[in-house]
């Protein structure tokens, strides 16, 4: 399992049970071609409206990742498979831009991989269980 697909589990739970938390995702694949294929796909369904539901199915997926893998995921997410795929195609660019920004940031703020957490001006790397998340959401609150 992935480090961010092992550390998901903990952060959802962590914001569940506190709930004023708001998360951003920011899509940095660094697994080579398959990561960077769902990073893309998963971006592309945010024209849909799920890429929140489409981004969860890839972190529990323990599947490889390759087109029907995804294509499930999009579909199961209450997607479109076809409207996904041509979209990224006629965007492939900026979406590869926005990945690439997404690296350029995590390099900026000091990440060397994935998982990394920031919250106010705290930053995390690596996963961390529930608690350790809910002591990171204080320590960010107290020192905003």
């Amino acid at each position: 399992m992935a480090p961010c697909r092992h550390a998901f589990p903990a952060l959802e739970e962590a914001v569940r049970r506190d709930g004023k938390i708001r998360v951003i995702y920011k899509d940095w694949p660094i697994f080579g071609p398959p990561s960077e294929r769902a990073a893309s796909v998963a971006l592309s369904c945010a024209e849909q409206g799920i890429y929140p539901v489409v981004h969860r199915q890839l972190m529990a997926d323990n599947r490889t990742i390759d087109d029907d893998m995804l294509r499930d995921v999009v579909i199961g997410a209450g997607g479109d498979w076809l409207s996904a795929t041509t979209w990224l195609a006629s965007h492939a660019q900026a979406v590869a831009a926005r990945l690439r920004a997404n690296g350029q940031e995590a390099y900026s703020i000091g990440l060397a991989g994935t998982p990394g957490f920031l919250a106010g001006r705290m930053l995390v790397m690596g996963a961390i269980d529930p608690g350790d998340f809910e002591r990171l959401f204080a320590r960010a609150r107290a020192e905003s």
